[in-house]
């Protein structure tokens, strides 16, 4: 078998009708469009959910599912007796040691230590959030608990795009 010898199975390309090329090719007359008015015209149909001008359905949906922030951080959560499972007494619970276990996916996300769970080893644990239940857990059990601050994460502001320019305040 040879490149020119590939074609596609017969009937699976079928040729687009051309349409509005006389009575005699099917396309004649009206050309399928039926007598002038709105869908007669080119570009005259309205979009597939066009309701008679009323907010139709699809756009009505985001505002019945409720308030969501642009600059929303979604925490992985990492829980205490997760920590217990997989570090040894003692040891350092960094980004990266995370990593290592599977407990996350890359040093870089952000996550949360919350406190679901028994602690029973003493562990120095780094993490850019904690909730109060788990930093008292971690505290109790005699570990110690330090924030990130370079690696914080920070909501990604999202820029408006806007078809007029926004209104700039007159001084002077």
């Amino acid at each position: 078998m040879k490149l020119h010898d590939l074609a596609p199975d017969p009937g699976a390309r079928k040729r687009s009708r051309r349409v509005a090329r006389g009575n005699a090719g099917h396309g004649g007359t009206y050309a399928g469009r039926g007598r002038k008015g709105q869908n007669a015209r080119t570009g005259g149909a309205k979009a597939p959910y066009f309701e008679g001008g009323q907010l139709p359905f699809v756009r009505r949906l985001p505002f019945r599912r409720g308030f969501k922030p642009i600059g929303r951080v979604a925490f992985t959560p990492v829980n205490l007796d997760a920590l217990d499972l997989h570090f040894a007494t003692g040891s350092e619970v960094t980004p990266g040691a995370l990593v290592a276990v599977g407990l996350l996916r890359d040093s870089a996300e952000p996550y949360k230590v919350l406190g679901q769970g028994a602690l029973r080893k003493t562990l120095s644990v780094h993490a850019p959030a904690f909730s109060t239940a788990a930093r008292a857990a971690i505290e109790q059990a005699g570990g110690a608990c330090f924030a990130i601050e370079d690696g914080a994460p920070r909501p990604v502001l999202r820029r408006r795009h806007t078809r007029w320019p926004l209104r700039r305040c007159r001084t002077g």
